[in-house]
């Protein structure tokens, strides 16, 4: 009886025990599974299902990232949970180099998409008059061909240099430095230029294509509020309720396209920024990192995918209108009494909406 008692305490001491940072980021990863398979869903849906956002030229861009965005959050992302519940090797050996080569080619190709959002919303704000004849569907079809050729090629050649594979860093399938170190330098110049070709060439058509703009964003919420100002002068009679109104909705007018811009901008450095400059110092680092630092990264990494229908798509007027009315159908309400609140606040949103054109084109 002492025997098995025994036998049982030690079989007890060799399962692996989860630490309390690979619970939380656990629990994280499965909420950002969760938000980013909905949300990115609902974003297909609402293209399915509205013809006028599929005619646009941006829709296909849309479209590519929500797909990026959904594979990985059924691929590499459930991956990345087993590996931190059984803390080691999920899945085989072929599985893990597929998801390895899926994880690289996704998270490369969402990452040009959202440069090719920037370019396309520049373009469309700078030069509006004749945007139609810049950016065409042939056009837009030409620069997807080009992040899958992009995405394709690096993907590509991890997989015929056997760099991919399963890495205790992050548990999870992806590049793998374990393998890469035999090819020396080799390895360490297809990962600096894997990432500056992808994220911070990203970064830089980000900060560029929003700069230009904030720009003429600014420069219409100028003109805007020349002529609020000219209209409160006239008005002599106005009540001080409304002219105070008036003023705070032209402050509120300042901050919308800044906001809207440092949303693009900082949800792309935030998410990915801690990943990228942790596979950059692990090439050149001689001592061990973190793996909880290196989890939480590639964590941060993937909440892209949950961020990304909110920041493109669902936060827009289009977006809003088309799944609200499909919330109306399922619910069976009536869209003149489901809208009737929101047209009692016309007032406050008329003045706007040049400067929300700008910035969801």
């Amino acid at each position: 009886m002492r025997f098995g008692e025994h036998e049982n305490r030690r079989c007890l001491r060799t399962v692996p025990t989860m630490h309390a940072v690979d619970i939380a980021c656990t629990l994280l990863l499965l909420g950002i599974i969760v938000v980013s398979l909905l949300s990115n869903v609902v974003v297909l849906i609402c293209f399915l299902y509205n013809p006028e956002i599929r005619k646009q030229v941006p829709a296909l861009f849309i479209l590519n990232l929500t797909s990026c965005n959904l594979l990985l959050s059924v691929s590499s992302m459930p991956l990345t949970v087993v590996g931190l519940v059984t803390t080691g090797h999920p899945g085989g050996s072929v599985l893990c180099q597929l998801v390895a080569f899926l994880d690289t080619f996704l998270t490369t190709n969402s990452m040009l998409s959202m440069a090719a959002l920037s370019i396309d919303r520049w373009v469309a704000v700078v030069f509006p008059l004749s945007y139609h004849s810049r950016i065409r569907h042939r056009d837009a079809v030409i620069a997807l061909g080009y992040t899958w050729i992009h995405s394709l090629c690096f993907s590509a050649v991890a997989s015929w240099r056997s760099w991919l594979g399963y890495h205790h860093l992050y548990a999870s399938c992806t590049t793998c430095n374990s393998r890469g170190k035999a090819s020396g330098t080799q390895y360490v110049v297809f990962t600096v230029l894997l990432h500056a070709l992808s994220y911070f060439l990203t970064l830089v058509v980000l900060c560029v294509t929003y700069m230009k703009v904030l720009k003429v964003a600014r420069f219409h919420c100028k003109r805007i509020d020349v002529i609020t100002m000219q209209t409160l002068v006239l008005l002599v009679d106005i009540h001080p309720s409304v002219r105070q109104q008036c003023l705070d909705e032209q402050r509120r007018r300042r901050q919308r396209a800044i906001k809207k811009i440092s949303t693009f901008i900082g949800t792309f450095v935030v998410c990915f920024t801690p990943y990228v400059l942790t596979r950059i110092v692990e090439l050149f680092c001689l001592g061990p990192i973190d793996p909880h630092w290196g989890i939480l990264s590639k964590c941060l990494a993937y909440s892209k995918a949950a961020t990304d229908p909110f920041v493109y798509s669902l936060l827009r007027h289009q977006y809003r209108k088309t799944y609200s009315n499909l919330l109306n159908k399922v619910l069976k309400r009536s869209p003149l009494n489901a809208s009737h609140n929101s047209t009692t606040r016309s007032y406050n949103t008329v003045n706007s909406v040049q400067i929300d054109k700008l910035t969801d084109q």
